[in-house]
């Protein structure tokens, strides 16, 4: 027996009801790698963050012009830090009699060669965290290094006062 047109068209009806619904995944996923493109784009690239080791107390300065992306070298209490890494002990900074340290400049060497940024004409960049009570004889010593070892655009990390509210 022959079903009427009305018949067939319920039955279809009744057949996509009965199916589950089905996502487009495709459409999804380009969303998400828009929104993942969107989201590294505009991340805050303004502000820098400093590893800081709260032994150490930096001076404080007026200063407005915000650090640019360069290897850290720390001075702590015991040890320089180069990038995170313990390279030398204060006291054998102080017991070194010359003016440019081999081991700091021999790492200094290492993270210039390892870089894939060109130097500037200027020297590379370094930024330096010292204790504001770290002897000039010291911080003489570590910046003549770093001149040698072609870091020669140093910055030293500071803090900025705070603001006092009227």
């Amino acid at each position: 027996m022959k079903t009427s047109a009305k018949a067939k068209r319920l039955q279809r009806h009744q057949r996509r009801g009965k199916s589950e619904g089905k996502l487009n995944l495709v459409s999804l996923m380009d969303i998400f790698t828009i929104l993942v493109f969107f989201l590294m784009v505009n991340s805050s690239s303004d502000v820098q963050v400093l590893n800081q080791d709260n032994s150490v107390t930096l001076p404080v300065s007026e200063a407005d012009q915000a650090p640019k992306d360069a290897l850290a070298l720390a001075v702590t209490d015991e040890d320089i830090l180069v990038g995170g890494r313990a390279i030398l002990k204060i006291e054998q900074l102080s017991a070194f009699d010359g003016e440019i340290e081999p081991l700091l400049k021999a790492e200094l060497d290492y993270q210039s060669n390892k870089s894939t940024v060109a130097p500037s004409p200027t020297g590379r960049p370094i930024i330096i965290l010292a204790d504001r009570e770290l002897p000039y004889e010291l911080l003489k010593k570590i910046m003549t290094t770093c001149v040698d070892a072609g870091y020669a655009s140093i910055s030293l990390a500071v803090n900025k006062p705070e603001q006092k509210e009227a």
